[in-house]
């Protein structure tokens, strides 16, 4: 008999076709949600959610888990500068006990802020320790080995022979796609086109093809990039990928700053997903992406916070206040409503990754991936009489009381069940001392 379990009382925020808000209870039953707003009786295990708000877990269509460990290590830089000064040093330096630190630390501050599930984009090395991470801690993702095979800078580990590295990433595909009941999955991740050959791009879009794979790239995101790559192929970033193939409904670009024109309709056209990362793109000093153009072009736009180095936290509150406010500021005070931003940062995000019939809302039927948030807090009062509003713009990571995925309890009253947060802080602290001890080492 599979285990129920019952968020009793709430707010119910479905995130449904017609953004039903309904006040009552949610069934769960084994993975799934069985009731939405029906009064029931008992179950196995009950959450008090009077004076809650119950919600569709976030769903993060940027992150790199590997760079976790380099929170405040890489501040104040342009992106090629960030990534040949601090990044790829970094990344270089990892070990298989350093990788699953950085991935450790990261999901456990996601599930802590409301984020159910995500894409991430690893290092060239170690990533069988991420999706490691992903399987025993019960968060939901879709992992992929980042892929490198030329570039100026780019160190000895992680500069790989295109054939090397088609092998590696199809082998992870192989094994690690679909585990825990799908809760686990992998994906292709070129970097982007400045590290990419023609020839790997290539060869990542027919796998890809035929696997039913998404590919998960860079793409636009600074002016610089945007530079090199013109030079070296004659095209603009988004026209070279469709010219390789590598666009369309299972290709995700982050970022997508600069664009021009026919970059736009290319989007538009093939249905390809931007993956918007706006407190990445501030810091780095990148631009801001005319996300208000693109969904009035019908472009998919979903939301992640991209990685620990650049951003410097995981928190998708942050990400969709920072969305809307900047859009406001270059269109209007109408333009990137609450409602629309906590969309982009749900059921869009589950729609990027294919999977917006599974999760995204709260539905009958659907994997139950949600979070139950506090309203009884001093920046959330008084009473909100437009609850989305109040969640996009007043409500905070730590409001996150309880996060459940797929059906299971992983965070209750603030405590991870799964993981153990004083580990988790104590193992990143150690290992990011023995990965900066191994940069220096090899400085000399």
């Amino acid at each position: 008999m599979e285990k129920s379990l019952l968020i009793k009382g709430g707010t119910i925020v479905t995130i449904s076709p017609n953004d039903e808000v309904v006040t009552g209870d949610l069934f769960i039953r084994g993975h799934s949600i069985e009731s939405v707003g029906a009064a029931v009786d008992s179950a196995d295990e009950v959450i008090d959610a009077r004076n809650r708000v119950v919600l569709p877990g976030f769903v993060q269509t940027h992150v790199h888990l590997c760079q976790t460990l380099f929170r405040g290590s890489a501040d104040d830089l342009a992106l090629i500068d960030w990534l040949k000064k601090r990044v790829w040093p970094m990344e270089a330096a990892h070990t298989r006990e350093s990788i699953r630190a950085s991935a450790r630390l990261g999901v456990a501050e996601m599930i802590k802020g409301g984020t159910t599930c995500a894409l991430t984009m690893e290092t060239v090395n170690h990533t069988e320790e991420v999706f490691r991470v992903i399987e025993e801690s019960g968060f939901r993702a879709t992992v992929g080995k980042c892929m490198m095979d030329k570039g100026d800078d780019v160190p000895a580990a992680l500069n790989e022979e295109t054939a090397r590295s088609i092998e590696e990433s199809l082998a992870l595909f192989e094994e690690w796609n679909g585990r825990a009941g799908g809760r686990v999955r992998a994906c292709f991740a070129p970097r982007f086109a400045v590290s990419c050959t023609r020839e790997l791009l290539i060869k990542v879009s027919r796998l890809a093809r035929e696997r039913g794979a998404i590919v998960h790239t860079h793409a636009s995101e600074n002016l610089t990039e945007c530079e090199i790559v013109e030079r070296e192929t004659g095209l603009r970033n988004v026209i070279y990928l469709d010219s390789l193939g590598l666009t369309g409904k299972q290709i995700a670009l982050a970022h997508c700053v600069h664009l021009d024109e026919e970059e736009m309709q290319t989007l538009a056209r093939t249905g390809t997903h931007v993956l918007h990362c706006p407190s990445s793109n501030l810091k780095l000093g990148s631009g801001i992406a005319r996300v208000h153009e693109m969904l009035e072009r019908g472009i998919s736009v979903s939301l992640g916070a991209d990685g620990a180095a650049c951003n410097n936290r995981l928190d998708m509150f942050t990400e969709m206040r920072t969305a809307a406010l900047l859009q406001k500021a270059t269109h209007g005070a109408e333009a990137l409503p609450a409602c629309r931003a906590l969309r982009m940062a749900t059921i869009d995000g589950a729609r990027a990754l294919g999977l917006e019939s599974e999760i995204g809302s709260l539905e009958k039927g659907k994997r139950a991936d949600l979070f139950v948030l506090n309203m009884d807090r001093l920046h959330l009062a008084p009473t909100p009489h437009d609850i989305i509003s109040s969640i996009v713009y007043s409500a905070q990571a730590d409001d996150v009381e309880t996060a459940i995925i797929d059906g299971r309890v992983l965070m209750r009253e603030r405590e991870l069940i799964t993981m153990n947060e004083r580990e988790i802080i104590d193992e990143a602290n150690l290992e990011s001392g023995l990965l900066w001890n191994r940069i220096s080492a090899a400085k000399l």
